[in-house]
Parts: C-alpha cells; structure tokens; sequence
C-alpha cells in the first residue's frame, strides 16, 4: 500500500498534479465478522474470538483499561460485557455473538495497549462459546464494515 501511495505522488509530481492522501484507512480483516458498534469476530466452529476492531481504537485513543467479564459469564449479542477505559473516553463493549465466555484474555490486565497495537491478535478480549451460530448474518463482512466506517466518519 505504502509503495503504491509513493508511486502515485510521484506519478502526480511529474504530471503537475495535486494529491491529497487523508489519512490511512483502518485495517479490515477479510476473514472476519464485524458488528455496528465496531467489535469484530473470528469465528472457528462453534468458538468465537472478539475484540474492538482497528477503527475503534484508532478513535478511542491510548487504551489505560480492559474491564473483562468472568469466565463462565453469558453474553448476549448486541449486549455489553465489559469496557474499554482509554486517556479520551470510557466505552462499553458489545458483544457480537451470544454464548458462554470461556476464555478472557489476561495479558489485557498487565498490558490494556495490547488493544492499540494488535486489535486482531494480541489484543483480542474474549473467547465465547457460540449458542446461536444464526447469529452471525446479523453482522457485516469486511467490504460491508469498511462501506459503514467511511460513512460513519464522512458524518463527523
């Protein structure tokens, strides 16, 4: 991406032309599932991995504070299950799927930052145990997600 951006200002350098480049668009999985209030899943058989995409921790900021449900807690979609405190605001979680959490991501109590710096991998909160795989067309795919994030933020 970065060597195409580089290609095309020079592009537009030697053809006189202007090139107004925003900012980079946050990082959308394809092969994950994403819910309005900007948490994504992974889904892998009847499990299921949440944590707040790319796009919410750019607009939360530094993230000081994971509140993490207790394993064995239920979770309902569209319900919160805990929050993300960061230097600019405090925001609840949603859950995107309903199920039983079976797994809460520890490493967030010593290092909450792991949300900033890898939303889809260390930064992950929960693991859910999934009671309505029926669920899941509730939610957007990548292409839907980043068509939402542009609009959304186009508004503000």
């Amino acid at each position: 991406m970065a060597s195409r951006l580089l290609w095309a200002s020079r592009a537009a350098s030697y053809l006189k032309i202007s090139v107004s480049i925003n900012r980079a668009f946050s990082t959308v999985l394809k092969d994950l599932k994403y819910a309005d209030t900007h948490e994504w899943v992974k889904v892998d058989g009847n499990s299921a991995t949440v944590g707040v995409t790319d796009h919410a921790q750019n607009h939360l900021g530094d993230v000081v504070y994971v509140e993490l449900p207790e394993v064995g807690a239920d979770v309902k979609q569209g319900d919160s299950f805990g929050a993300v405190e960061s230097v600019k605001a405090t925001s609840d979680v949603m859950s995107p799927v309903s199920g039983t959490v079976v797994e809460i991501n520890e490493q967030l109590n010593e290092s909450p930052g792991l949300v900033n710096s890898s939303p889809y991998e260390k930064g992950w909160i929960i693991k859910v145990d999934i009671s309505d795989a029926g669920e899941l067309k509730n939610l957007k795919d990548s292409d839907e997600y980043s068509k939402f994030c542009e609009e959304e933020d186009a508004k503000h």
